[in-house]
């Protein structure tokens, strides 16, 4: 499938996984919209994309994908700089906290990760559907990025959080998909193991 000239957003594109598929799908001529909390490390990874390709358009905004209101308003915005979505790529997740278990964890690092890796990840979905107009179109690829974490038994402590959420995200994903059967949007699953990024780092905070 080429990617030459699809509108692709990325959640959590600042960094890591999300930063490294941004800078791959530029080599492919995708335009990019990226999407993080941090405006500074958005320009930055912008401007390497489109170092690798010039001719790509690259859409950033700083938002919390847990905030429905503003993601909402920043997928429409990028919709009409750009056009319909044509993919998402639903990456942004942390995980806080470890090697705390979860009586030890506060309640903000509890809310915190469950309002991205649960609520960020449908609001993103949502607004890809509507105001990305996947579901007006009855075209478009969903990849949701989740974790072996979501699918191992048993879990390694101190994550409660983070792996009940990344199952979240696998059974998300299968309904997702069995409810979009009979049109073209296509839902697919990504689930890394433990990749060298700074991801290990924030856990800790």
């Amino acid at each position: 499938m080429s990617l030459k000239n699809q509108n692709v957003i990325i959640t959590g594109a600042s960094m890591g996984i999300g930063a490294t598929i941004a800078k791959r799908l530029a080599s492919e001529s995708a335009n990019l919209i990226l999407f993080a909390r941090s405006e500074d490390k958005l320009k930055n990874i912008a401007q390497e994309c489109q170092k690798i390709q010039s001719s790509i358009k690259v859409h950033t905004a700083s938002v919390d994908v847990s905030n429905h209101e503003p993601l909402r308003k920043a997928i429409s915005n990028a919709v009409n700089e750009l056009g319909p979505i044509d993919v998402l790529i639903n990456n942004a997740g942390l995980a806080v906290g470890a090697p705390n278990r979860f009586p030890d964890l506060t309640i903000d690092q509890i809310t915190t990760m469950s309002g991205t890796n649960i609520n960020g990840f449908m609001f993103a979905t949502y607004a890809a559907l509507n105001e990305g107009k996947m579901k007006e179109r009855n075209k478009g690829t969903i990849l949701n990025v989740t974790s072996v974490t979501g699918l191992e038994v048993p879990p390694f402590p101190g994550e409660a959080v983070y792996h009940a959420s990344k199952a979240f995200q696998e059974a998300f994903s299968n309904v997702l998909r069995t409810e979009l059967v009979g049109t073209d949007i296509k839902v697919l699953a990504l689930r890394p193991g433990i990749v060298a990024t700074n991801f290990h780092e924030l856990r800790y905070v």
